[in-house]
Formats: structure tokens, C-alpha cells, sequence
């Protein structure tokens, strides 16, 4: 358990990590709790001190600048990274048009590089990260909505 309150109630799956605090990211930016929990799970499995090699970090794998840009202070705190990567996923939403596989895209790839190729770049990792992330939500979405026998 990660010892942090709880903001609220969630809407995902009981046993979810920080379920009630990425429910809280999803609805304060107008996304899918689902969605924003399928992305968590692929970037970082609901590990907040998670890194990757290229300097992403914490729940959301938020790049330094990105975080910056977005008014994250610490990206290993898991409240402010659930926040930024809920606003960042919210900027690709918008600028996709509301294309969900189009803004997962470019959260993985890069909005310049799913407008060079005009959707999903032929990356193996990003069409994967698509797929994965997607496949998560719905999971999380049937789990949520069906009676809990987990």
C-alpha cells in the first residue's frame, strides 16, 4: 500500500493501486479513469519510484521537461505525476480531435511523430503501447462494472 489517503472514491476495480487517486487525475482532466489506469499499469505497473533509461519517471513516466511543463515539482510523488500525466494525456486528447489511439500515440511517441505519420508512427514499442494500454482500459472498465469477484 502506498500509506497515501484516499482522494475520493474510485471507480476502478477494488485492489486497484491508487485506484481512488488515479480516479481523482482521470476526472479532475475529463478522461476515463479506465484509460488513465491502463497507461499507469503499462508505464510504470503502479510503481511510483519507476525510471526508465531515457530519464522518464514515477507512475505516469513523465520526461523531466514534460513534467515542467506541466507544473510537476516532484514526479516521484505519485499525486503530482498521477496529475501531470493526466493533464499531458489530456493535451494529446485534445489535440487529436478526442482520438484515444491517436493521443495514447503520441504519449508514447511523441505528438510530432504521430502528425509526421498522420496517426500511429510504425514503431513496433508505440503500436504495442497502443494496443497494451488499450487492452488494459477495457479490462478495468469490465472489472468496474461487473459484480466484484476478484
Amino acid at each position: 500500500t502506498s500509506g497515501l489517503a484516499a482522494t475520493g472514491a474510485s471507480e476502478l476495480p477494488s485492489g486497484t493501486p491508487f485506484g481512488a487517486e488515479i480516479t481523482a487525475a482521470a476526472k479532475k482532466h475529463g478522461i476515463d479513469p479506465a484509460l488513465l489506469a491502463g497507461l499507469v499499469k503499462q508505464e510504470s505497473n503502479f510503481n511510483p519510484n519507476a525510471g526508465s533509461p531515457a530519464g522518464a519517471r514515477g507512475l505516469t513516466q513523465l520526461m523531466p521537461a514534460t513534467a515542467a511543463g506541466l507544473g510537476v515539482t516532484d514526479v516521484l510523488d505519485p499525486l503530482q505525476n498521477l496529475d501531470g500525466g493526466a493533464k499531458y494525456l489530456r493535451q494529446q486528447l485534445d489535440a487529436f480531435g478526442g482520438d484515444v489511439t491517436r493521443a495514447l500515440a503520441a504519449y508514447n511517441a511523441g505528438p510530432g511523430a504521430v502528425q509526421r505519420y498522420g496517426g500511429v508512427p510504425p514503431y513496433a514499442e508505440t503500436q504495442n503501447y497502443v494496443r497494451v494500454v488499450q487492452a488494459n482500459a477495457a479490462r478495468y472498465r469490465a472489472a468496474g462494472s461487473a459484480p466484484s469477484i476478484l
